[in-house]
């Protein structure tokens, strides 16, 4: 019940970010409008999208390169996913119109501050991991002998209902 009250606050959290950080991007667009005028505010935003759109294909193909040189040694590409995903909602940010979503999104995709941005990723990732609540994640613990599986299951599973039995027949050929 506890995660269900989770996944519900996160839920509202985020209806509330879709509802509030548009509002507050008309507000500054309005505002950087009224000090700089219309057309070069909309220059402006055309110039951020343009120069994003630049340096997500220049990052993206970094972040690829560098997973591939990972995956080729045979070690463990943690880091360089994370800039992947990093690279990829910085990306989906510089999309959306305006300045704030921007800021974010340029902090997300320059190489010099992703690095700060990677650690509270990671946490986030570990933190839903651990408390079970990822979409679709199931858990097996192991055992007292240390054998996967024989300990209890947590995470979402198919209980087995009393009415699984399918009737057919054995045809020997």
């Amino acid at each position: 019940m506890a995660q269900r009250r989770g996944r519900g606050k996160i839920g509202w959290i985020l209806f509330l970010m879709l509802l509030v950080i548009p509002v507050i991007e008309v507000i500054v667009i309005i505002q950087v409008g009224r000090t700089i005028g219309g057309w070069q505010t909309f220059g402006l935003l055309v110039l951020w999208s343009l120069i994003g759109a630049w340096l997500v294909k220049s990052q993206w193909r970094t972040a690829w390169r560098a997973l591939r040189t990972a995956l080729q040694t045979g070690r463990m590409p943690a880091r360089e996913l994370t800039d992947a995903a990093l690279i990829l909602i910085g990306g989906t940010l510089l999309l959306a119109p305006g300045f704030l979503t921007d800021i974010i999104g340029l902090f997300l995709i320059l190489p010099f501050t992703r690095p700060l941005a990677r650690p509270l990723l990671q946490a986030a990732v570990a933190r839903r991991l651990l408390d079970g609540t990822m979409v679709g994640a199931t858990t097996v613990s192991t055992g007292p002998t240390g054998t996967p599986g024989a300990g209890p299951m947590t995470g979402p599973r198919r209980r087995p209902a009393q009415d699984d039995v399918i009737e057919g027949e054995i045809v020997d050929d």
